[in-house]
């Protein structure tokens, strides 16, 4: 089975809050080993023997095909970019995670009352799905997810985020442009700009499915300037340099007008 270095890129120490002593403000990173880990600055040094990192479940050769069931989804994982715009090769740890990839396979839909309903995706997509959704796996030499309908966020056909069409009850919001000034006039640098909770709303997605089977809308539009929770959704930047976000209805907090 595979193993992977993780380097302060890849993992935060909210995940590893099992082990005494590390605390969510402190720096983790592993030893050039595998099952060696070291705690950064501010703490003593420590080892937790044992610690193995998976990359990815293995399947099999002797597998020829994966099957989701019900209203689970498999993913083949986009190739993550190995090169900057520039031309500049990356090293593995600061390359971008993708988030997106082809759909391969889907389940048979779920049912809800006695109406059953269809996956919200098919075969031969082009998807986004959220940052920590589903369970990885390498299959054929690739790297897969399977993961629920609910959890991708919408059909992307394009390489460009405008045009983003989300499912279910996800929203795609423009984000507001951050404050250049404070307000006494000081010119902020891009490290201190506060991150703006407010955006227009692009697209919306068709709306959730109540226990009967019943379709029900989103009440936001296009057009809408809302603000949204400050932790909520996936972040993409956009081919025109904007910042967009794409997240839950419930996420989003009013309409401002």
């Amino acid at each position: 089975m595979a193993t992977a270095q993780l380097t302060t890129l890849s993992i935060s120490t909210r995940n590893l809050a099992s082990f005494q002593g590390l605390r969510p403000s402190e720096a983790a990173k592993f030893g050039p080993s595998v099952g060696h880990l070291t705690v950064g600055t501010g703490l003593s040094q420590r080892s937790f023997k044992g610690l193995v990192v998976k990359a990815a479940t293995i399947v099999t050769p002797k597998y020829t095909s994966i099957k989701p069931l019900g209203d689970r989804v498999l993913v083949k994982i986009q190739t993550a970019e190995e090169k900057t715009g520039g031309g500049i090769l990356l090293p593995t740890t600061a390359q971008t995670k993708p988030q997106g990839g082809e759909v391969v396979a889907i389940g048979e839909g779920k049912t809800a009352g006695n109406t059953k309903v269809d996956l919200s995706v098919k075969t031969g997509n082009q998807v986004v799905y959220s940052k920590y959704a589903g369970t990885e796996l390498e299959f054929n030499g690739s790297k897969h997810l399977i993961l629920k309908d609910d959890d991708i966020v919408g059909i992307l056909e394009t390489d460009d985020v405008k045009d983003l069409k989300p499912l279910n009850d996800r929203v795609l919001i423009k984000v507001a442009e951050a404050e250049e000034k404070t307000a006494g006039g000081l010119l902020l640098t891009e490290a201190t700009k506060e991150k703006p909770s407010i955006g227009t709303v692009i697209a919306v997605g068709p709306g959730t499915v109540d226990e009967e089977g019943k379709s029900k809308p989103l009440s936001l539009t296009p057009g809408s300037t809302v603000l949204y929770s400050k932790y909520a959704g996936n972040d993409f930047k956009g081919k025109d340099g904007l910042e967009y976000i794409a997240l839950r209805a419930s996420d989003v907090i009013a309409i401002l007008s």
